[in-house]
């Protein structure tokens, strides 16, 4: 008698990353050969909720919280509806959405350990009128971790081959690598490198008005600043070992400020091919030193359109091959956004989606808050 073929499944992935440059959705059909993109869409962030995202400190009243938390929500809404109306697959054919939410503060090591992201899923969830996973990095820090990265189990499951020793390298608002020495699950490692793209967006948007250096034309423009370099490469976070994460809390543009004190009345272009640099080079050092054995790095997220990024990584790896996500099933945008996806699925499915070795965390949990339509 035959086997008997599951049915396949979907999901929707939401992802609004430190870069806060749009919603980035992705639906995703689930079989017993893998996942397979269906359908994407990108909406925009509103500059207004972009600028007050950006604002949020632990100062900010609860009253803008509340509003931020609604707009994301409401956003999300917008998003999941526009993909679906774009898509052949029918709503309740979608088993579930796993929801990132818009990140606001990361402090896994602080006295009291938390990483909080708004969007409020409850909300997104009576709109759609789909079951909302949300919420998928304090079970982990709860359990003794950083809560992030969270992408290296779905890198694996995706990306993670016996016959040859990879990176994936995720370059968003700040970078991650994971670590697949082969495809087996104990082996998977991982950790936050340092800063993506949020210095170099920043940075740009200070001095030109743009909110990212297309295909890093800017920085390509001018020479790395050498003293300025050492100046940044100096930071402690760099050679501390993993599991560690980092975020907007340690990598802005106070902490760039500070530093560009040391050396006052630099030409501004030449600073962003100094920041570029500072990204491709922690990359670059994180592989070296963390992965001996790799043969492949495969790149994703925003950074991964960044052509002189890319080819600053790829020039200080001679001897590997350096590609982008696309020819693996998976273009680099959305990466994330199937990550997420997978997440839910994982979460529903009552596994756990973390990897202790990656985060730190004592155990392996399932991860986020499910709230059902």
């Amino acid at each position: 008698m035959p086997d008997v073929i599951p049915p396949a499944e979907h999901y929707i992935g939401l992802m609004t990353g430190t870069s806060m440059d749009a919603v980035d959705a992705a639906l995703v059909r689930v079989t017993g050969q893998g996942m397979h993109l269906n359908a994407a869409e990108t909406l925009p962030l509103p500059d207004e909720l972009r600028r007050r995202i950006a604002a949020v400190t632990p100062e900010t009243p609860l009253r803008e919280m509340v509003a931020i938390d609604h707009m994301l929500a409401e956003l999300y809404a917008e998003t999941v509806e526009a993909l679906l109306s774009g898509s052949s697959i029918a709503r309740d054919a979608v088993s579930g959405i796993g929801c990132h939410g818009q990140t606001v503060w990361h402090a896994p090591d602080s006295d009291m350990p938390t990483s909080l992201q708004l969007g409020n899923p409850s909300l997104l969830a009576e709109r759609v009128g789909l079951t909302v996973v949300a919420d998928f990095r304090r079970r982990d820090i709860a359990a003794g971790g950083q809560g992030a990265p969270l992408a290296p189990a779905f890198h694996r499951a995706m990306f993670g081959d016996d016959a040859e020793s990879r990176v994936v390298v995720n370059i968003g608002g700040m970078a991650n690598i994971t670590l697949l020495p082969d495809a087996d699950p104990a082996h998977t490692g991982g950790f936050d490198t340092g800063p993506g793209n949020v210095l170099m967006d920043a940075w740009i948007h200070r001095h030109q008005g743009h909110h990212f250096d297309a295909h890093g034309a800017w920085a390509a423009g001018a020479p790395v600043n050498a003293g300025l370099l050492d100046i940044l490469r100096a930071e402690p976070y760099f050679s501390e070992p993993p599991p560690k994460s980092t975020g907007r809390e340690r990598f802005n543009m106070d902490w760039l400020d500070l530093r560009l004190d040391l050396r006052r009345g630099l030409d501004p272009q030449e600073v962003q091919a100094t920041l570029c640099e500072l990204t491709a080079g922690t990359i670059r050092d994180a592989i070296r030193d963390h992965a001996p054995t790799c043969r492949r790095v495969l790149l994703c997220g925003g950074g991964a359109r960044n052509r002189h990024l890319c080819s600053r990584i790829a020039a200080g790896l001679p001897e590997l091959t350096v590609e982008i996500t696309d020819s693996h099933g998976a273009p680099a945008d959305l990466v994330e956004a199937m990550g997420f996806a997978w997440l839910a699925r994982e979460t529903l499915a009552g596994r756990p989606g973390n990897v202790p070795a990656v985060t730190g965390a004592g155990r392996p949990v399932v991860l986020g808050g499910v709230y059902r339509a």
